[in-house]
């Protein structure tokens, strides 16, 4: 028999479990792939290592999930963005007033507060910031002139708690409070009982006044973020990054990197392996030898090299898993061309006269599909590991979201050291629940950075192309 049916390949796969475990990575990785494009913006994944991208999200913040699991609730990361709005004029002088509710029920203290606006204006208009707390106490914030313009322009600025001028006036007002407020941050006394330094829940009320002469000032844009301790369903990083977004958007780069190494690994190994074989002799030695020569190159020293002289680009990191991934698949499907160029049904298309590249593709190529299948399916999370391996090393394109490079950021920081679980464990799960599925005695795609390479008999892989 020449040739198989899709059928007897489908049956043969299906005896694969490391196939299976293969297509379902595959499987989960596209469906999260799909749900991270249509969910998140591409300017969130372009802006990634931009720092000014995440100054509104706080700092190491736990996962917001944790709540639900300890009795002392941590401060919840908030950013209010839908003010009420309030205006009025008064002879020659109009205000703009934006409110911002804020309900804080926590033992602990956030850790700042930052108001984010964009003012529209001509002259030299006042911005006043106040609060009414829930004891009914207002505490001044802030008395500010925006800058000069004669003619009508617009103005965009961050107010941060840890503003010297915020410190200084609620100082001025410590005849309110029992305690010293010397070396208090801004938001421990804002949200501070007057007896005691403790927090003070309730309902607190933001207020932003706008105050203009002889013309009209608006506030197009307002927000207001109060700095929490917990944020997200992933938390963030020292670099105020949702991880959660770096996590989604590194899924759909992780099937990139492993359907492209795979796929492109296979193929040549395939080709490589079987043309090898059914030449034999003095063809079959060379084409041998060359692969041993590349087997036995140490591939580490030289993606350092290619780092450091031409680029890291992800793309460069593609081709030289490619380079290297396809010898171990080029030595397997070479033992299977031997088995079978000694069937009767391909002797037979020899002295008739075929050509060898139609026996090959005709004759031998069918026999190891099922085998290259379960290779692509099992070499996807293969490259996808070593990437990330990579990565870790400081070997991989930092300006791409990938698990490795967060891990390593994690490692840069010392988040282990500083109990930064929500940082680690996440894509460590996610890497140790691929590794398992790299290391098939038929693929030696994953080996890239290693010198302990363990081959399967024979016999494996023949069984998987239906030869045993």
């Amino acid at each position: 028999m020449s040739s198989i049916s899709s059928q007897e390949i489908k049956q043969e796969f299906l005896k694969s479990k490391m196939g299976m475990a293969g297509i379902t990575i595959l499987v989960i990785l596209v469906a999260t792939s799909i749900i991270a494009i249509i969910t998140i913006p591409i300017e969130t994944f372009q802006e990634w290592n931009n720092p000014g991208n995440w100054i509104s999200y706080p700092k190491v913040a736990i996962p917001i999930w944790v709540n639900f699991i300890m009795t002392e609730k941590i401060p919840e990361h908030k950013i209010l963005e839908t003010p009420n709005i309030q205006t009025n004029s008064r002879g020659e002088i109009s205000l703009t007033t934006h409110q911002f509710g804020l309900n804080h029920n926590y033992n602990d203290f956030p850790n700042d507060f930052i108001y984010e606006f964009s003012s529209e204006y001509s002259g030299s208009p006042l911005l006043k910031m106040t609060v009414i707390r829930p004891d009914g106490i207002k505490l001044e914030l802030l008395s500010t002139s925006l800058p000069f313009s004669n003619s009508k322009t617009t103005h965009s600025e961050r107010i941060f708690s840890t503003d010297g001028t915020i410190k200084k006036n609620l100082l001025l007002q410590s005849e309110l409070f029992a305690f010293n407020l010397d070396r208090l941050s801004a938001e421990d006394i804002v949200f501070s009982k007057t007896q005691t330094n403790e927090s003070l829940k309730g309902n607190y009320i933001f207020s932003i006044d706008l105050y203009a002469v002889n013309s009209e000032a608006k506030i197009p844009e307002s927000k207001l973020i109060i700095g929490g301790k917990a944020f997200g369903i992933m938390g963030t990083d020292e670099l105020r990054r949702d991880l959660a977004i770096g996590l989604l958007w590194g899924t759909p780069l992780a099937l990139f990197i492993g359907l492209v190494v795979a796929i492109a690994s296979v193929v040549m190994g395939l080709l490589y392996g079987i043309y090898a074989g059914f030449k034999g002799k003095k063809t079959d030695e060379t084409m041998m030898r060359f692969n041993d020569v590349i087997y036995a190159l140490p591939a580490l020293p030289f993606l350092i090299i290619l780092s450091v002289t031409i680029s890291n680009s992800i793309f460069v990191l593609v081709g030289f898993l490619m380079i290297f991934g396809w010898v171990g698949i080029a030595k397997v499907s070479r033992s299977m061309s031997l088995q079978i160029k000694t069937r009767g049904y391909v002797d037979a298309a020899s002295m008739m006269g075929q050509k060898d590249s139609k026996i090959i593709l005709k004759h031998i190529v069918p026999q190891l599909l099922p085998y290259a299948f379960a290779s692509i399916a099992i070499s996807v999370p293969a490259a996808i590991t070593t990437e990330a391996g990579l990565s870790f090393l400081g070997l991989g394109d930092p300006s791409f979201p990938t698990w490795g490079q967060i891990l390593r950021d994690a490692n840069i920081f010392g988040a282990a050291a500083r109990g930064l679980w929500w940082w680690i464990v996440p894509p460590g799960v996610i890497f140790s629940s691929r590794s398992r599925h790299t290391r098939l005695g038929c693929d030696w795609s994953s080996d890239v950075c290693s010198s302990d390479l363990f081959q399967a008999p024979p016999e494996t892989c023949f069984r998987l192309s239906g030869l045993a």
